[in-house]
């Protein structure tokens, strides 16, 4: 009796069992997404800084149509948001291969599902700022989400790079948790720029549109908010400083150090280009250059963070009258 032959869908079927990726190849694919998530912060500033937030004032279309008017500002905005096709499509690959990658690994699967759900959050988000006219809360909330979806993208990129058990748990619990407070003032540095570029003159609109900026104290907000943004900012440079010097007596690691020491520089830089921007009155490039330098810093700080580890449990000695009995030698 003749075997039928396979049906299209079980020949599907087995295609798609056939298909795995390599640990070497999720690496690969874990940093292209990392990348496309870099670049679409970087189009979004762009978009801010050229006035062109309202340029398309309805979403997802614009001005009614599936395609911009031949307008500076429409064709700008329109541009960034089809940036997120290809950076959606990165996002998903993300997921989808850890699904396929073999070994199997639980913990990818899980970051990587982070990556398309933190897009389509962006999307939801960017439609609600758009319609918000440009909201400093709205916008400000945006490039938090960024900022996080970056962070789950920098911990799937070390996770793909290492084996579970490569690197041992960081046992320096003094670097570790030095690290970890680095990151949480690099966050809160993050937040007060945001703050600081909602109350200036870059809030996303074009001249003539009225745009919410951040305003509690008239002329003087957008003066006060920069130079608290400013002391934070030094004082998250020292603090970096005095990480770097304790990873360089406490830790032979050297992807720690070199992170800490990329920081550094980092915030070197940018706090050349932050004053520098303050005094020429915040031109347009500049600013976009201090959000490049505090994409890098996060991203610097975020890589530290993951090369110090986790903490090793402290083993507390058992009293003496839990130990075990000595066993006995029968002769």
């Amino acid at each position: 009796m003749p075997i039928p032959a396979p049906s299209r869908l079980e020949r599907l079927r087995e295609r798609t069992n056939d298909f795995t990726v390599t640990p070497r190849q999720y690496a690969l694919v874990a940093y292209v997404a990392l990348g496309a998530l870099t670049l679409i912060v970087l189009s979004g500033a762009a978009v801010r800084l050229t006035g062109s937030g309202l340029g398309c004032p309805d979403w997802p279309r614009c001005y009614g149509h599936a395609y911009p008017p031949l307008t500076t500002h429409a064709v700008i905005e329109f541009s960034n948001r089809m940036i997120t096709v290809p950076v959606s499509l990165a996002a998903i690959a993300a997921w989808v291969f850890a699904l396929r990658r073999r070994p199997y690994r639980r913990d990818l699967v899980w970051l990587g599902a982070l990556l398309p759900l933190g897009v389509v959050g962006q999307a939801i988000l960017g439609g609600f700022t758009v319609r918000g006219a440009l909201d400093y809360g709205w916008v400000m909330s945006h490039f938090a989400l960024s900022m996080l979806i970056l962070a789950a993208a920098t911990a799937l990129a070390w996770r793909a790079t290492y084996e579970a058990d490569e690197r041992p748990a960081g046992g320096d619990r003094l670097l570790v948790g030095s690290v970890r407070a680095l990151l949480v003032l690099g966050g809160i540095t993050i937040l007060a720029g945001t703050a600081a570029t909602a109350a200036g003159p870059h809030a996303g609109g074009s001249p003539g549109q009225r745009i919410n900026r951040l305003d509690f104290n008239g002329k003087g907000t957008m003066d006060f908010v920069i130079h608290r943004h400013g002391e934070i900012g030094l004082a998250f440079g020292l603090m970096a400083l005095g990480v770097w010097w304790l990873a360089r007596r406490r830790s032979n690691d050297p992807v720690l150090r070199g992170s800490l020491t990329v920081l550094c520089v980092l915030i070197a830089l940018q706090g050349a280009v932050g004053l520098d921007q303050y005094e020429t009155h915040l031109p347009t490039q500049l600013v976009w250059v201090h959000v490049g330098l505090a994409c890098g810093c996060w991203l610097a700080c975020l890589w530290a963070t993951c090369a110090a580890g986790l903490l090793r449990p402290r083993i507390a000695p058992l009293p003496e009258r839990q130990m075990a009995p000595p066993a006995r030698v029968s002769v």
